[in-house]
C-alpha cells in the first residue's frame, strides 16, 4: 500500500490500481479528491469535510463511494443516491479493494463549552488507523498510526501518550497545517524519542511505501 499526505488531515491510500482518500479538507488541495475510487470522512468540521472537494471526487468518478458518518451523510446523499454511505464505531465495510473497521463515537474536547460532535476513526486493511479528531485506541494491532500533532484540543504530551497507548510499528504526522515550521523539530524529537514507534513526517505530497 502506498500512503501519500496531503496538507493537514487528508491521506490518499493506494492500493492494486485503487484509490481511497480520507478527509478532504478546506486547507487540503483541490486536487486531493481526482482519480478517488472511494473516500471517507471522519466528521464534519471544515478542516476534514469540504463539500466541494467531495463532490468534485465524487463526480468526476461514478463509481466512487462516499462512507462518512450522519452529519456529513445528510448532506451528500442527495445529490449522490445510492453512492453515500453513514457509518458508525463497530462498522465494517469493504470498498474499492480496502477492508476497513470503523472506530470511535466523539470527538476530542475543545472546551467544555462547546457540544461534542460525532467524530470515527478507519482502521484500514487492519494496518493503517486514521483517528480524525479523537485519540481513539484500536482494540486491534496498528501498523501505521496517523498522528494528529497539533490541535486546538490536544498537547504534545497527549500525543505521546497517545502513541504509546495505540503502540504502532510507526506513526506519520497529520493534522499539521497550523504547526510553524519552527516548532516542528521539537515535536519530531519528543515524539520520536518518547513515543516508543518509530515516528516520520511527510511533506504534502511525499509518499511511504507501507
Amino acid at each position: 500500500m502506498r500512503l501519500t499526505k496531503k496538507t493537514h488531515a487528508c491521506v490518499r491510500l493506494e492500493k492494486d490500481g485503487r484509490t481511497l482518500v480520507i478527509d478532504p479538507g478546506t486547507f487540503t488541495e483541490e486536487d486531493a479528491t481526482h482519480g478517488a475510487d472511494a473516500l471517507l470522512v471522519t466528521h464534519e468540521h471544515p478542516d476534514h469535510f469540504d463539500e466541494g472537494r467531495l463532490r468534485a471526487g465524487l463526480e468526476a468518478n461514478p463509481g466512487a463511494e462516499l462512507w462518512t458518518l450522519r452529519s456529513v451523510a445528510e448532506r451528500m446523499s442527495a445529490a449522490f443516491p445510492g453512492r453515500v454511505h453513514t457509518v458508525g464505531h463497530g462498522d465494517t465495510f469493504s470498498v474499492a479493494g480496502f477492508d476497513v473497521r470503523v472506530y470511535g463515537e466523539l470527538h476530542a474536547v475543545i472546551h467544555p463549552d462547546i457540544p461534542r460532535i460525532t467524530n470515527v476513526g478507519y482502521l484500514v486493511d487492519g494496518s493503517v488507523f486514521h483517528p480524525g479528531d479523537a485519540l481513539t485506541v484500536p482494540d486491534h494491532p496498528v501498523d501505521t498510526l496517523l498522528l494528529p500533532v497539533q490541535a486546538p484540543w490536544n498537547k504534545i504530551s497527549e500525543v505521546i501518550e497517545y502513541v504509546r497507548e495505540v503502540k504502532p510499528v510507526r506513526s506519520f504526522d497529520i493534522h499539521d497545517a497550523l504547526l510553524a515550521d519552527l516548532a516542528r523539530p521539537v515535536y519530531d524529537l519528543q515524539i520520536g524519542s518518547l513515543g516508543g514507534a518509530e515516528h516520520g513526517r511527510l511533506a504534502s505530497g511525499a509518499s511511504a511505501e507501507l
